[in-house]
């Protein structure tokens, strides 16, 4: 993956987070762009699987350190005691970190459909993504997912 910088707007907060996660162990790795979403409760949700409540402490890990290093508020967190569903509030951008069970249950990205989704390539760039193919996170059928 490329060298991660400094973001300088919610999208590249968003990106920022994706990356990271994408780096540091987790998997399918989705972000939702809900800026022209007048109820949305932030810009950007940034959504990612770890297999293990060890994963999902690494990656929450990972990113203090990275916004330490970079001079990045950090975030807010909801639920690491826990550990299946973790939260870190950006404010314009929320990273879920998620276990495939929680994830599969819960469906965020149902629930916020009419996101625009993206991915990031492995030169750090967002590229579009299309809901019919998030039957390659989730195990039933797309129809019950959309």
């Amino acid at each position: 993956m490329s060298k991660i910088g400094k973001p300088r707007s919610s999208k590249g907060l968003a990106t920022f987070c994706a990356r990271i996660a994408q780096d540091k162990i987790s998997h399918d790795v989705l972000m939702l762009d809900m800026s022209e979403i007048e109820t949305a409760p932030a810009e950007y949700f940034v959504v990612c699987t770890c297999e293990s409540t060890v994963q999902v402490q690494a990656l929450i890990n990972e990113v203090h350190k990275k916004c330490t290093l970079f001079g990045i508020d950090k975030p807010g967190r909801e639920g690491p005691d826990v550990g299946n569903w973790v939260i870190m509030d950006f404010f314009d951008v929320v990273l879920h970190i998620m276990l495939p069970e929680i994830r599969s249950f819960y469906k965020l990205e149902k629930l916020w459909s009419d996101s625009k989704f993206m991915t990031v390539t492995d030169d750090g760039k967002t590229r579009s993504f299309k809901p019919e193919n998030l039957h390659s996170i989730y195990n039933p059928p797309i129809e019950e997912i959309i």
